[in-house]
């Protein structure tokens, strides 16, 4: 664990980056009260829980999840919802992913984002194998890019998760950022290649995982397609619920997704 600067990552050009060779993004470039581009991304749908206890139900309402100011802005409201699976609760939001859409094997995955804050919020971006549809979870592997839980809230999480070490057995590292993640913008990333993952704050490595930190037995799947996700949930049992310092709609402002290959 080590402790960072907010330092806000400036939007640059797409593909300025060195080293490597921008293959996919998105800019969030659409007039203001545009929907996300759905040539690069689906929306997950409904309540339940997600497997983690989460309390909202996911829509594909631009009322949480809609372009502005060059941003996708996914927002987390306190309302009381019946989605399409008939489940009624009391908080809504989005989840997209780039499942069909996009998926790829290895590179830099980044994305610059302002996080929400309070106790009970829980952003994400993150990445699942694309196999998920039919190995299921965790046997396809999950990549947590960035993870961050309203109470805890200078710190960033980047996890894997895999058959043998998912949940709270994933392996997981933690930054300390000198201030609330949720005061700036931010460029969480991976740059993941055959046998390795490393994790970025503002290009800040604080973590790095290879076969040797798994758990003995187990096996690592971080060798085919994955594609990507973007979420913001409420509730859950790691980062707990909202209370009365909650307050809402909270807001997760994602300036660009950008994937890249390494530069031969």
């Amino acid at each position: 664990m080590s402790a960072l600067s907010a330092v806000s990552g400036a939007h640059q050009p797409a593909g300025s980056r060195e080293g490597w060779t921008l293959v996919w993004s998105d800019e969030f470039d659409a007039p203001d009260g545009s929907r996300p581009d759905p040539a690069k991304w689906v929306y997950d749908l409904g309540g339940g829980g997600w497997g983690n206890e989460e309390l909202q139900t996911y829509t594909d309402r631009v009322e949480n999840a809609v372009i502005r100011d060059g941003h996708l802005v996914i927002t987390a409201r306190a309302e009381r919802f019946t989605g399409g699976d008939g489940i009624t609760r009391e908080f809504t939001s989005a989840r997209l992913k780039t499942l069909g859409r996009f998926a790829q094997t290895y590179g830099r995955f980044e994305a610059r984002i302002q996080v929400p804050r309070g106790q009970g919020i829980w952003p994400a971006f993150w990445m699942l194998g694309a196999d998920f549809p039919t190995a299921g979870w965790p046997s396809c592997g999950e990549i947590d890019i960035m993870e961050h839980i309203g109470r805890e809230p200078r710190n960033v999480y980047g996890t894997i998760h895999g058959p043998g070490y998912s949940g709270a057995d994933g392996p997981s590292s933690h930054v300390t950022l000198e201030a609330p993640v949720a005061d700036d913008f931010h460029v969480f990333a991976v740059e993941w290649e055959p046998e390795v993952i490393r994790w970025y704050v503002d290009d800040r490595l604080y973590a790095t995982r290879t076969p040797a930190d798994l758990p003995a037995g187990t096996r690592w799947v971080f060798d085919h397609d994955f594609f990507l996700l973007l979420n913001l949930a409420v509730g859950g049992r790691w980062p707990g619920y909202p209370d009365e310092t909650t307050t809402f709609p909270q807001t997760m402002k994602v300036d660009y997704v950008r994937v890249y290959r390494r530069s031969q």
